[in-house]
């Protein structure tokens, strides 16, 4: 009863939104059609995207081309990041570099993507490796710095070396942070691919919008928008239950603390 509850106050709030977009829109017509079509206009659009398979092909371009740049990102942030966060050396020489290049959008980066990279799905990898590169490697760094020192002092004691800590006890300790800078990334590594497609691809729920916008079929665009908005749901949950797994011995010790 009580995760049926759960459930119920999950999806309560998306359905009192509906419920008043079709209100608004559909029984009251508050809006113009072109400015935003009832939740049923926009539901059967859907449903025949994805019955034609048009629906499908571009959610599986946006979704490769976020899954490799979030790839790419991660496996040059991570040891990136575990070696700035260990060696103060290391990270005097690349802080300065990364404060300098942080603050500057992804979509910055579109002109500078299409001149090395040209039209197609380098420049949309990279794009998102822009987006997704920077809140892991920070998350790394942050986790690596803030291992509680008494764990270390510990393990020097017993005679272990400082690969033997940093393998042993400084990545599994900063791990949950640096799995929160995965989370993170993923979610820009979204919005970064969206940008590219409506620029340097062909392809892609990012096109998908783009086209819809151009043509003024308002319907289309909300299909893309919401399809965008449920498979970021998708993989973020994904990444909970995953991480609920893996970090079992964290989530106990909480409830002990509790």
């Amino acid at each position: 009863m009580a995760r049926l509850s759960r459930y119920f106050l999950q999806v309560s709030g998306i359905l009192l939104i509906i419920l008043l977009w079709e209100l608004s829109t559909g029984v009251f017509h508050l809006f113009k059609w072109i400015v935003l079509p009832p939740p049923t206009d926009v539901f059967m659009t859907m449903l025949s995207m994805a019955l034609d398979g048009s629906l499908f092909v571009n959610a599986g371009w946006s979704l490769l081309r976020v899954l490799l740049g979030f790839l790419v990102a991660a496996v040059v942030a991570i040891p990136m990041g575990v070696a700035m966060g260990w060696l103060p050396s290391i990270s005097l020489v690349f802080d300065p570099v990364i404060e300098v290049i942080r603050p500057i959008p992804p979509i910055a980066w579109i002109g500078l993507a299409l001149l090395w990279f040209g039209i197609g799905l380098n420049s949309a990898i990279f794009l998102v490796f822009i987006g997704a590169f920077f809140p892991i490697l920070l998350n790394t760094i942050d986790g690596v710095r803030n291992v509680d020192k008494r764990l270390i002092e510990v393990a020097y004691t017993f005679g272990a070396g400082d690969w033997n800590v940093l393998r042993k006890v400084v990545l599994p300790a900063a791990s949950p942070i640096i799995y929160t800078g995965m989370r993170v990334g993923m979610g820009i590594g979204w919005m970064c691919v969206v940008a590219a497609e409506m620029i340097a691809v062909k392809f892609g729920l990012g096109n998908m919008i783009l086209e819809g916008s151009n043509l003024l079929q308002t319907d289309v665009v909300m299909v893309g928008m919401l399809t965008i908005g449920l498979m970021g749901l998708a993989i973020n949950y994904i990444f909970q239950i995953a991480g609920n797994y893996i970090f079992k011995w964290q989530q106990g010790i909480s409830r002990k603390v509790a």
